[in-house]
């Protein structure tokens, strides 16, 4: 997966975030736990885009 897609997956992601945390009234606790599932998320894409992912799950101990 080319570099620039992945950049403007983060950014995309991060606009979105910002118009949920600004526009949408939520409870700040629902907001927190939404944000970070989201960024959980983007992590494990991110290990899974650059292969990090597949080879932590082949390793054997």
């Amino acid at each position: 997966m080319p570099l620039l897609s992945i950049l403007i997956v983060i950014l995309v992601v991060g606009v979105l975030l910002w118009i949920i945390n600004s526009f949408i009234p939520m409870d700040s606790k629902i907001k927190q736990i939404f944000n970070i599932v989201v960024v959980i998320a983007l992590v494990v894409w991110l290990l899974k885009a650059f292969g990090v992912l597949a080879y932590l799950t082949n390793v054997q101990i």
